[in-house]
């Protein structure tokens, strides 16, 4: 099972994957900004007895941690991140502040993702892809099982993630998205950090940052 929630001013796309069987739970990039959405997350977990196991973060920027602190509080599981992402999220405080966001409470990573790292809850699996290009650390979560992948910012329909932010690299998001998102089967099934969801095959062949001719 996948949930998605739309959070904060910058609409960003949290995710809650399960394993039904066992009740076992991750949460990818826990964007809830206000407490109503941090509850709202909670809530849903709570309710379905979801027993959260991990919380997996694309990448760092501030409209992908809001809610990090809260759930790591309330339920005490680890928070994992790419090493490369430290600069970008010790960083997440003075941004807040540059865009007058109140109330962000910091946290500690504990610890650090890399590529060909494997999560499984119950019987599901995602194994983990580094996509740098948006972020120096940005990485993906597939599910080959469930034929997904999560992808952050990286991939959008119609779309690509930002390159002008510090940090970004434009030729490294687009080899990013050829070598590990375009690897992928076509009915894939694309869940971005923003917007609906899209599928390998449509942005090959319609999106015209990175179409395949």
């Amino acid at each position: 099972m996948i949930q998605a929630f739309e959070f904060s001013p910058f609409q960003e796309n949290t995710y809650v994957i399960a394993d039904e069987t066992s009740g076992d739970a991750i949460v990818i990039d826990p964007g809830c900004y206000e407490q109503a959405e941090k509850e709202a997350l909670s809530q849903f977990l709570d309710a379905r007895k979801l027993t959260l196991k991990y919380i997996l973060l694309t990448h760092a920027h501030l409209d992908h941690v809001f809610g990090l602190a809260y759930l790591k509080r309330r339920y005490g599981v680890p928070a994992y991140l790419h090493e490369r992402e430290q600069v970008i999220y010790a960083d997440v405080p003075t941004r807040c502040a540059l865009y007058g966001l109140r109330g962000y409470e910091h946290s500690e990573i504990d610890a650090w993702l890399k590529e060909g790292d494997q999560f499984q809850i119950g019987s599901l699996t995602l194994d983990v892809l580094f996509t740098p290009g948006h972020a120096p650390g940005h990485v993906a979560f597939v599910n080959h099982a469930d034929r997904y992948i999560v992808g952050g910012d990286v991939l959008f329909r119609g779309s690509v993630g930002r390159t002008d932010f510090p940090y970004c690299n434009h030729n490294d998001l687009l080899n990013s998205i050829r070598t590990k998102f375009f690897t992928l089967p076509d009915d894939y099934t694309v869940y971005a950090g923003h917007m609906d969801p899209t599928t390998i095959g449509h942005e090959k062949r319609t999106n015209p940052f990175v179409k395949i001719n």
